[in-house]
């Protein structure tokens, strides 16, 4: 019995993503390393404790690479910690190693690899909108990617772990794209996998597993497939990947602590403030690494007790104080999603570019809840994992610290919205209609 094939699939058939993916990758990674030619020099600066070499994560790279473990989250000399992620720890502490503890050359190897993992994310970008907007709406924004600023500066010019989990968690929203088309139990314990390593790099992407996992299982529940099953080894596959590192938190500080125990010092820092409210999101003034007052009480009381003392201030502060948390939580979501925090003399001359990345910030916003609009009015089936994406992440930055560099994880997805509201979804209702094709005809492959 002859299958009927979609226009829309003919077409993808023939384009052929291999000639441009490659071009657009070096592009990317041009552009980058322009950049890293410009900002490297600055990082070694001793006067300044290296905090431009990756603050908490460059100091817990030194002691590594000094041989003293995973310790000393501060400049100064300290005991075990997990107030940073390991995966991107390990690796800048790779490149001390090899190239010296806060040298020129490490300052430009680590550079240079974060630019290689944000220009690999064109990959990721191009074959999530592919699936989502078609062909033309893929090339734009992977190009979109290439030129993108935040894309540029927060790989080119800042030590953290950016630019390694865009393109992990961009991978990971990839395959949750496509996964609930596969009958493979490998396939699910493998893309399971792959998430709890890329929450150590950045756990804050697990808040939105069980939602991106619920639209994959829906999916394979209504063709009559094993989505327990499925839902059963994700769900092992992440764990997996977690528990190493939460077993050598419990056996250094003697609590639970899966990945990260610094959140209420967060929620601390981001909420009670002796400093002026205008410098709020870039003046931690009561944090240890500003605050030689702090600094003693965290030597003195050890992390553990620290931030224990922290959360149970921060829960105090908000039982008393309800109303200046949520005009502050207002306050941080709309500075996450336009950049605005004040308009004050003061403010705006210590932050001298504030003006044109608002402008920046609130174009991709709009655009971006244009192409919002247009997946729920045309394929909310295709949209639902991106509305996942941009409703759950910020939340806990919501109600801590909303600095652009919090955006990094989502900002491929944004993208892809953005490129949605620019130009219609020509390719998406097809692409369903291809879907249901393929599982009424059995194929249960890949696109």
């Amino acid at each position: 019995m002859a299958t009927i094939t979609a226009p829309y699939d003919i077409e993808e058939q023939k384009a052929t993503s291999w000639p441009l993916l490659p071009i657009t990758i070096l592009a990317a990674f041009a552009i980058r390393l322009v950049v890293v030619g410009l900002s490297y020099r600055d990082l070694p600066d001793a006067d300044k404790l290296y905090e431009q070499f990756g603050w908490e994560i460059g100091w817990i790279a030194r002691a590594l690479a000094s041989g003293h473990g995973f310790t000393s989250p501060f400049f100064v000399a300290g005991g075990p910690t997990a107030m940073v992620s390991p995966l991107y720890t390990y690796l800048l502490a790779g490149v001390f190693r090899l190239f010296g503890i806060y040298s020129l050359t490490s300052a430009f190897v680590i550079l240079s690899i974060n630019s290689l993992f944000s220009s690999l994310t064109c990959i990721p970008v191009y074959f999530s909108a592919k699936y989502s907007l078609g062909e033309r709406g893929a090339r734009l924004a992977a190009w979109a990617w290439v030129i993108y600023p935040f894309a540029i500066y927060f790989s080119a010019g800042r030590v953290w772990e950016y630019s390694l989990t865009s393109l992990l968690f961009t991978t990971c929203f990839c395959i949750v794209q496509r996964i609930h088309a596969s009958s493979k139990w490998i396939a699910w314990l493998g893309f399971g996998l792959l998430y709890g390593i890329t929450v150590n790099s950045n756990p804050a992407v697990l808040s939105t597993l069980p939602f991106l996992l619920i639209l994959a299982l829906w999916k394979v529940r209504k063709s009559g497939g094993r989505w327990f099953l499925y839902g059963a080894l994700t769900t092992v596959g992440v764990l997996v990947a977690m528990t190493p590192w939460t077993i050598r938190n419990y056996r250094v500080l003697h609590v639970l602590c899966p990945i990260r125990d610094n959140y209420w010092s967060n929620v601390y820092t981001g909420n009670i403030q002796d400093n002026l409210p205008d410098r709020y999101p870039f003046f931690r003034a009561n944090e240890p690494s500003s605050n030689p007052v702090e600094m003693q009480k965290f030597l003195a009381q050890g992390e553990v007790a620290y931030f224990a003392q922290r959360h149970v201030e921060s829960v105090d502060f908000i039982r008393h104080n309800p109303a200046s948390f949520a005009i502050a939580s207002l306050r941080r979501v709309v500075m996450y999603w336009t950049g605005y925090w004040s308009f004050s003399r003061d403010y705006l001359q210590s932050e001298p570019t504030e003006l044109p990345l608002m402008f920046m910030l609130i174009c991709v916003s709009a655009l971006m809840l244009r192409g919002v609009r247009r997946f729920w009015r045309e394929n909310r089936s295709q949209g639902m994992p991106y509305f996942v994406l941009i409703a759950v992440f910020p939340l806990s930055y919501y109600f801590t610290l909303a600095l652009m560099d919090y955006r990094q994880p989502i900002e491929p997805a944004i993208i892809v919205l953005a490129i949605a509201g620019l130009f219609p979804l020509t390719g998406a209702k097809q692409n369903e209609w291809i879907g249901a094709e393929r599982a009424r005809t059995g194929r249960m492959d890949y696109d």
